[in-house]
């Protein structure tokens, strides 16, 4: 950390650009904040919008393949835990049956609008949850995922910065 001239404590990682590439995917990987957070947060401490959405949206997509294919490993090991961990993984599980209704429709349609509605309970995290509880190989899973991550990306970007903004900015 570092003291900032107001007397206020600024958080070092933001001071410089690598610092603020690396917490924007960070925030970006996160769940629940993912990359309507991330996008936000780097606008405001001065990342071009180009490379704030870029980042984010790869950050986002990180974690997308280890859950896909490993989240229900998790999920039975933490079930065997605790009976409070088995508690919180019914209750994901019971999100995740939820969306998974709409998703089984129209497969990769689905999945692509869940992930792509930048609001709480939709985006990446879900979404590959919802695929996993599916039994969708990461293949099938993947592309409706990313594609969905960029329009939200995309989504938000237009909400940060206002479209002529962006189209200003590009």
């Amino acid at each position: 950390m570092c003291v900032s001239i107001d007397g206020g404590f600024e958080f070092y990682m933001w001071s410089t650009y690598a610092g603020k590439l690396l917490m924007t995917l960070l925030i970006s990987m996160a769940p629940v904040l993912e990359l309507r957070g991330a996008i936000p947060v780097a606008t405001a401490h001065g990342l071009e919008p180009w490379v704030a959405i870029t980042v984010s949206i790869v950050g986002n997509l990180i974690p997308v393949p280890f859950i896909v294919i490993f989240i229900r490993k998790i999920f039975t090991w933490m079930q065997k835990k605790s009976p409070w961990l088995g508690a919180l993984v019914a209750r994901m599980e019971k999100r995740a049956k939820a969306k998974s209704a709409t998703v089984e429709r129209c497969e990769f349609w689905g999945l692509l609008i869940l992930v792509a509605i930048p609001l709480p309970g939709t985006g990446a995290w879900t979404g590959s949850m919802v695929a996993a509880m599916m039994d969708m190989r990461l293949k099938r899973a993947f592309p409706p995922i990313a594609l969905g991550v960029t329009a939200a990306g995309l989504i938000v970007a237009i909400v940060t910065y206002g479209a002529f903004g962006l189209l200003n900015n590009f």
